[in-house]
């Protein structure tokens, strides 16, 4: 099972550290992503990391600002986001994917097994 937590109110410019905690399993063995979703779009990878490797996706909106970073010893990962703009606002899940994926897979939400409970993170002054 994953829990995703971490969300909040945050003004523009703020920060927010989401965590993915797995019970039942050990995340290293399984790559990682980060999605988004708004009522009535699509869900959106944001940040992904592959096993072994440790290969990273981020999607353009968030580069520069959001890292995803594994915690073998707590069987988490975390996405560190920084620079927080409105448009972050979103519902923001973790998910686990049992394996290596191929890179053009990483960011592809039916590439993921396991879902954790949604996370609100709203970014508004």
């Amino acid at each position: 099972q994953l829990q995703a937590c971490g969300g909040g109110l945050v003004q523009p410019g703020g920060s927010l550290r989401l965590s993915c905690a797995a019970s039942g399993f050990t995340l290293d063995y399984y790559a990682i992503g980060w999605f988004r979703q708004v009522l009535g779009k699509e869900r959106e990878g944001v940040s992904c990391i592959n096993v072994s490797d440790g290969n990273t996706y981020y999607a353009d909106s968030v580069k520069g600002r959001f890292t995803i970073s594994r915690d073998n010893a707590k069987n988490t990962v975390a996405l560190q986001m920084n620079s927080l703009k409105p448009e972050d606002t979103a519902t923001y899940y973790c998910a686990a994917a049992l394996g290596r994926l191929i890179t053009s897979r990483l960011s592809t939400p039916k590439s993921y097994d396991d879902w954790g409970q949604g996370t609100l993170v709203t970014v508004s002054s």
